[in-house]
């Protein structure tokens, strides 16, 4: 009697692979057709600079001490405004989680604010806090706010009831049950809202900073679009675009060393 084909083992959950180099070779591959479409005329240099300028931009930047000039204010109004609306939202969508007096209260009025265009009311904040970085880190608290608090009340909500009714029918106190088992279940769900609160973050920074910022990435992107230097304005945009990869990078990291227990 012959011995039956091995059935390969499906228990994998959808787990992802790590494909490495994957992301790297399609960036390369997009800046490699676009230098080649500037280069025999296929792209116009009045609609699309080549990357080989914007590279030699950025490393005219990096000599004359520039980028660290328009960036460190960047990356301190971003760091400040996301603190304060990232801490605050998590913590309000924790008490909208597990407190029905406070959903009842509270829900309502973010999913009123939420839809906002928060870039509407930067005049606003600069009437309330003036046009130095008072109004800048208002506009990015309130930006990142919102979306954190839905993110991290939605992941509460997510969390598997069962495991609360078993952790109360051990005897766990209540502030036991929402340390060892609310919060850790609600993690990944907030570590997701966290990229696009952060995301959020850096389009309201820029916003922020192309009205009454002398320094800054988008007070950059501003004075070489006004004076439609291509090279320049999409330097800014790659320094935005590595901003984004670099953060999104960071949350990946905090996830592996947070949530290693998922396997």
């Amino acid at each position: 009697m012959s011995e039956g084909r091995p059935v390969p083992f499906r228990g994998g959950g959808f787990r992802p692979v790590r494909i490495r180099w994957a992301g790297t070779a399609v960036f390369v591959l997009l800046v490699a057709l676009t230098e080649w479409g500037t280069r025999a005329g296929w792209i116009s240099n009045l609609t699309l600079p080549r990357p080989s300028d914007v590279v030699a931009t950025l490393v005219q930047l990096w000599r004359s001490g520039l980028l660290w000039q328009h960036l460190l204010p960047s990356l301190a109004r971003l760091a400040v405004g996301s603190m304060l609306g990232v801490s605050a939202g998590i913590a309000v969508g924790v008490m909208i989680g597990l407190f029905s007096l406070v959903r009842a209260g509270l829900v309502p009025l973010v999913a009123a604010i939420f839809p906002i265009p928060k870039i509407a009311l930067l005049p606003l904040f600069v009437i309330w806090f003036g046009i130095d970085e008072g109004s800048k880190y208002a506009l990015i608290a309130l930006g990142t706010f919102t979306p954190t608090v839905v993110a991290t009340y939605g992941a509460v909500d997510n969390v598997d009831r069962t495991l609360i009714r078993m952790g109360q029918s051990f005897g766990l106190r209540w502030f036991s049950i929402v340390r060892k088992i609310v919060l850790p279940g609600a993690l990944p769900g907030i570590l997701s809202g966290l990229r696009v609160s952060l995301a959020i973050g850096i389009i309201l920074l820029v916003a922020a900073e192309m009205l009454g910022a002398e320094y800054g990435i988008g007070a950059y992107i501003l004075e070489a679009g006004s004076l439609y230097d291509l090279e320049r304005l999409f330097a800014g945009v790659v320094i935005l675009s590595i901003l984004g990869v670099l953060t999104s990078w960071a949350i990946g990291v905090l996830e592996h060393r947070l949530l290693h227990w998922r396997g």
